[in-house]
Parts: C-alpha cells; sequence; structure tokens
C-alpha cells in the first residue's frame, strides 16, 4: 500500500467515523474535514491558490 492508498483509508476511516455522530457534531466535523482538504489542495505543487 503507498501513501496514497493509506491517506485514501485514513479518510474513509475518519469519514466512517463522523458519520456515526449526531447531527450537530458531524457538521463541525464535515468542517474540519473541508478545512484540512482545502489546506492540502492550496500547498499542492503546482497550486495556483485563490
Amino acid at each position: 500500500m503507498d501513501e496514497s492508498d493509506e491517506r485514501r483509508a485514513d479518510l474513509v476511516s475518519r469519514l466512517e467515523v463522523i458519520e456515526a455522530q449526531a447531527l450537530a457534531t458531524r457538521a463541525q466535523a464535515y468542517e474540519g474535514v473541508h478545512d484540512e482538504l482545502a489546506r492540502r489542495l492550496e500547498a499542492a505543487p503546482g497550486s495556483t491558490g485563490r
């Protein structure tokens, strides 16, 4: 399993945990996931930023 596969598996696990939570908690958790993924995209090589 390469690094990309490990990240994907970690994300899926994290999303499964989030889905088991109450709605308000889920919303906050998804916001955190969104922020983290946005930071990764902006930091990626070739990113133009916004």
